[in-house]
């Protein structure tokens, strides 16, 4: 069984429910109290073991590609002032030479699109797909949770799910389970927005995938899903047939950062817990609340 060692970012959306915002911003570069999102879902990545940070972008995604290589004119700035520790933690969240490569997109057709074209810089090995609008608040990870299943089940492509708030399955693609002994378990389907009724569970796919490269494969036929666009859902259906998936109730708390409501809440939440802002944070809201 190969380490899972390379994940993959889809990032090329438009973030159409972030606009105005993602009008001149990519969503995946707002703000998440002190950090760009995108920030924040490479860490969860670097802290399961991943090695090689795969991005799949699109148009007016430069600044991103700005954000993980040096700024040469920040830094010396930094320096001339003397500002060490501002400028160690710069430097220390750079990746490595060679850790991030980039793909193009070019056309949106789907999400099962965007981790096809990474098909060559995956290679013939299992994988992470991590969506970058998702935070998850969870310790470890939900990626280390992810791979550390895969490795458990010995090489199962994994899916991490949570509970749908109530009667709201309809909106989500909502796995079918084999049995329910603890939180992971054996799939035998996956459900794209049941009719209110139908679901068959009430667990929803929640945005970390561990998947081996067989997928890459089905993707490569293109059949076109639900909206016209190629689904990574479909091709997971048709994979399961060759190859076992598990479903994995991580541990954990997701901020939906692609909702206006749901970005405001990753602030709150993850601002009351940073180390330096934490406290004055909890002041600032309650006071606000009083207002």
């Amino acid at each position: 069984m190969q380490r899972v060692r390379k994940a993959v970012f889809p990032v090329a959306g438009l973030g159409t429910r972030m606009l105005p915002a993602a009008k001149t911003v990519a969503k995946e570069m707002l703000t998440v109290v002190d950090r760009p999102l995108i920030d924040h879902v490479v860490r969860e990545a670097r802290a399961a073991g991943i090695e090689q940070f795969i991005f799949v972008t699109g148009r007016g995604k430069g600044a991103m590609e700005d954000y993980f290589d040096h700024h040469v004119e920040l830094e010396a700035a930094l320096r001339d002032k003397k500002k060490t520790a501002l400028l160690e933690a710069l430097l220390g969240d750079l990746p490595k030479e060679g850790e991030i490569s980039y793909v193009r997109q070019m056309a949106p057709h789907g999400l099962g699109h965007a981790v096809w074209c990474a098909r060559h810089l995956v290679g013939d090995e299992p994988f992470a797909v991590l969506l970058p609008d998702m935070i998850m608040d969870a310790t470890p990870g939900a990626t280390a949770q992810a791979v550390a299943a895969f490795e458990a089940t010995g090489g199962g492509n994994v899916v991490v799910v949570e509970p749908c708030p109530a009667g709201m399955a309809h909106q989500y693609g909502v796995v079918a389970l084999e049995g329910a002994n603890g939180r992971l378990n054996k799939m035998t389907g996956m459900v794209e927005k049941p009719a209110p009724g139908t679901e068959p569970s009430n667990l929803f796919i929640s945005g970390r995938y561990v998947l081996n490269p067989e997928i890459f494969d089905i993707l490569s036929e293109k059949e076109r899903g639900a909206g016209g666009e190629i689904q990574l859902t479909d091709a997971m259906v048709k994979l399961m047939g060759s190859q076992a998936f598990y479903a994995l109730e991580y541990e954990g708390v997701t901020y939906d950062c692609g909702d206006k409501l749901g970005w405001l809440r990753a602030n709150v939440a993850l601002a009351l817990k940073h180390p330096e802002l934490g406290a004055a944070a909890r002041s600032m809201v309650e006071g606000l609340l009083k207002a």
